[in-house]
């Protein structure tokens, strides 16, 4: 399958690799595609990401990433989130699912604050402002490499959660989770219970403070 991921940080190279790992054509969408050697924070340069995937990754602009994606991701950081999806361009959105894996954080005070309430989402924002997409939350609650390898988790499967409108656009995004490895996939219901996922990440990012590592996640026992 061909798979746009927009955003060119840690989660967006985590997440794009594992995927041309398991046979998808990836291209990852970045506002200046031609700074193939520019580290992004923790993460390594584009052109380390483009030969770790052994050809089946690319680099390029938000559209023509968008362009070429049957399923788009949205790996860019909250509060860039628009305005990356606008870069990309509504017509290459137009029909297709829209996965959102971010989350909304102000850092201005220090101490990271999450900006989803029990009234929005980024999600909702995104269905808003591209109504032609089909738009899924999920993903958002865990760090990049629990994203893709579940099974780092002790103590057996633990949960992901799938919040969106569409039911095809969920039933494509619940595949794509079970290849990478996802057995307890928790369907939220309607994209307004995505303002509960986004409003898990004070908790997360205080659980990582106290236990010194993003290696967890959240288990629903029923």
């Amino acid at each position: 399958m061909n798979i746009a991921m927009l955003g060119s940080g840690g989660v967006g190279q985590t997440v794009g690799k594992k995927l041309a790992e398991l046979g998808h054509e990836v291209v990852i969408g970045t506002r200046h595609p031609e700074r193939l050697d520019e580290k992004k924070g923790y993460a390594g340069s584009l052109r380390e990401w483009r030969e770790s995937t052994g050809g089946r990754g690319r680099v390029a602009t938000f559209a023509d990433a968008a362009a070429h994606g049957e399923i788009v991701v949205n790996a860019v950081s909250g509060l860039a989130t628009l305005d990356a999806l606008h870069a990309a361009g509504e017509a290459n959105l137009r029909g297709k699912v829209l996965l959102d894996l971010a989350n909304e954080l102000d850092m201005s005070g220090g101490a990271p604050r999450s900006l989803a309430t029990d009234t929005r989402s980024l999600a909702e924002d995104i269905q808003h402002a591209f109504p032609e997409a089909r738009v899924v939350k999920s993903l958002n609650t865990m760090s990049a490499l629990v994203m893709v390898d579940p099974g780092l988790v002790p103590g057996g499967d633990s949960t992901v959660f799938l919040s969106g409108d569409d039911a095809g656009a969920k039933a494509q995004v619940a595949d794509l989770l079970r290849d990478l490895g996802w057995r307890d996939i928790l369907d939220l219901g309607d994209l307004t219970s995505a303002r509960g996922a986004e409003m898990l990440l004070p908790i997360w990012l205080r659980l990582w403070q106290q236990l010194g590592t993003a290696t967890f996640n959240f288990k629903i026992a029923r």
